[in-house]
């Protein structure tokens, strides 16, 4: 993928925190220096930690793994969903329910339960309900979409989750430590870094930002998805060879 470049950041404005009275300490590190009561972020850090990051994508893809898009923040929910579609990954981008990975069986169970009320519609089979019936499945089929649809291909605990605003979305941060998913992550100067472990040191509300790092995100995993089409196309030449 193409080199991350320091004016891109700039640009963006990536380098752009809280307020110098929101500060969590824990960033003092990765922060340049203060402006307008402002802290701004030191790019290069911030440009060391995002190579790390998208390192560790490419390198989870390229095994067949997955990483999960969360991004619940208004301004975030269409950037995140376009940038995990378009590198066929899982995303929630509605209120994260919570369990969805400590009691990840129960919410399978939810999502078969929705797929199969879907086909009961494809198929013709809902007719022989009552009319109310028929529209109180309806209903309940897009209340769960809305929380489903982005995970319901999903059969597995992803190897790592990339969330947009580490803060705001402190409960799937808690429960994929809890349940041994890599956590990669925007960490804004009010956040605490050391929920993450692969931490993006990042303004966290403009959307500027957040689809510059989502689509780094998505590009870094269609190539890690790449290497290991190659990778098995080597294979098969090799084995195609041997005979």
């Amino acid at each position: 993928m193409k080199s991350i470049e320091l004016m891109e950041m700039l640009k963006a404005g990536v380098h752009f925190g809280h307020k110098t009275s929101l500060w969590n300490p824990k960033m003092a590190q990765y922060i340049y220096t203060q402006r307008n009561n402002i802290h701004i972020l030191d790019l290069e850090k911030t440009k060391n930690k995002l190579s790390d990051a998208v390192n560790f994508a490419t390198e989870v893809a390229s095994k067949g793994g997955t990483v999960l898009f969360v991004g619940t923040k208004r301004q975030a929910k269409d950037e995140v969903r376009k940038a995990a579609e378009s590198c066929g990954m899982p995303y929630v981008v509605e209120r994260w329910l919570g369990g969805t990975f400590t009691n990840f069986r129960t919410i399978q169970k939810t999502i078969k339960k929705m797929e199969r009320l879907e086909k009961m519609i494809e198929t013709g089979e809902i007719k022989k309900y009552t009319k109310k019936e028929q529209l109180m499945t309806a209903r309940e089929i897009e209340k769960m979409k809305t929380f489903f649809s982005g995970i319901k291909e999903m059969k597995k605990l992803p190897e790592a989750i990339f969330v947009l605003d580490t803060k705001h979305d402190h409960i799937p941060v808690t429960e994929a430590r809890l349940s041994k998913v890599k956590v990669i992550g925007l960490v804004d100067t009010n956040s605490d870094p050391t929920k993450v472990d692969y931490i993006i040191p990042s303004n966290d509300d403009a959307i500027k930002v957040i689809s510059f790092m989502a689509n780094i995100m998505a590009e870094a995993i269609n190539e890690g998805k790449s290497k290991m089409q190659q990778a098995v196309m080597t294979q098969t030449e090799d084995a195609a060879i041997a005979k």
